[in-house]
């Protein structure tokens, strides 16, 4: 077992592709980061298998941003405490979607209640194309793959010195930002098909490369596209950058924490993704 970097920082997305907010302490859980695109909007423009409207189809979705109410409930499920101290190997913590109530402040400054008419009644009148949109909430992440996504910022400041221009980290959505300390970038692929300890207690099993989409593109400031950073992975990097994981053991996980290598193992490869 060897140390291989930190967590630099922790990201989760309560809406699927609206801004994401990062976190000093988050709690992991099979499926994915407690809170994480728990919500989505559904599109009647959508294919029947992936339904949701995302930044693809309307860019300005990134400039909403969602805001729990209670920032300290929606950290972690409300008998963690409790599921804890059970005999290892249940799998009894729950969400309370009472505890997950959700805002949104739109770009233009309204906050809204994730369930409020408005809010999609706004979104419709930006499409203008006579989509009928509506609200989808889970219990569990409706993430494109897997549970967690990560990317190293060794990537990220490759990919900016590869192809001339400044790309920002958040571009890529991923769960967990990557220290690691003196590798170069894309050294989390190696790291598939083996199972990595984050902190004292979360394990995770790297499933695959993340296969990479329009979502890249956007600048997310300003939702305005750039094409450079996915012309660059398309050609140069087989359309991956960054990794999948599934949630072995679950725990918190904090920024800064260590990530160690815990064992060796087989790959998987990947044939759809692109977090949003």
């Amino acid at each position: 077992m060897s140390v291989v970097g930190k967590v630099e920082s922790i990201w989760r997305y309560p809406v699927k592709s609206m801004r994401g907010e990062t976190l000093q302490e988050a709690f992991v859980g099979f499926a994915g980061v407690y809170g994480d695109r728990i919500f989505a909007i559904k599109s009647s423009a959508g294919e029947t298998g992936f339904p949701y409207l995302t930044g693809r189809e309307h860019r300005e979705m990134l400039l909403y941003q969602p805001q729990f109410r209670d920032p300290l409930k929606a950290a972690k499920p409300p008998n963690l405490k409790e599921a804890e101290e059970l005999e290892p190997g249940l799998t009894s913590v729950y969400a309370d979607m009472d505890d997950l109530g959700l805002d949104v402040v739109t770009p233009m400054g309204e906050v809204m209640d994730i369930d409020a008419p408005e809010l999609i009644d706004t979104l419709c009148q930006q499409l203008g194309n006579g989509e009928e949109l509506s609200l989808l909430r889970s219990h569990r992440s409706l993430t494109d793959c897997r549970p967690v996504s990560l990317i190293s910022v060794q990537t990220v400041e490759r990919l900016t010195e590869d192809c001339g221009t400044v790309i920002d980290k958040r571009q890529f959505r991923a769960n967990v930002y990557l220290d690691l300390d003196a590798a170069s970038g894309f050294a989390e692929d190696d790291f598939v098909g083996k199972t990595l300890g984050i902190g004292s207690k979360v394990m995770i099993s790297i499933l695959e490369r993340d296969p990479r989409c329009a979502m890249i593109t956007l600048d997310p400031e300003t939702a305005k596209a750039n094409p450079t950073a996915l012309r660059h992975v398309t050609r140069k990097r087989d359309g991956m950058a960054g990794v999948y994981a599934a949630v072995l053991v679950e725990g918190l996980i904090r920024s800064g924490d260590e990530i160690r290598l815990i064992t060796q193992g087989r790959s998987f490869v990947g044939r759809t993704g692109g977090s949003q």
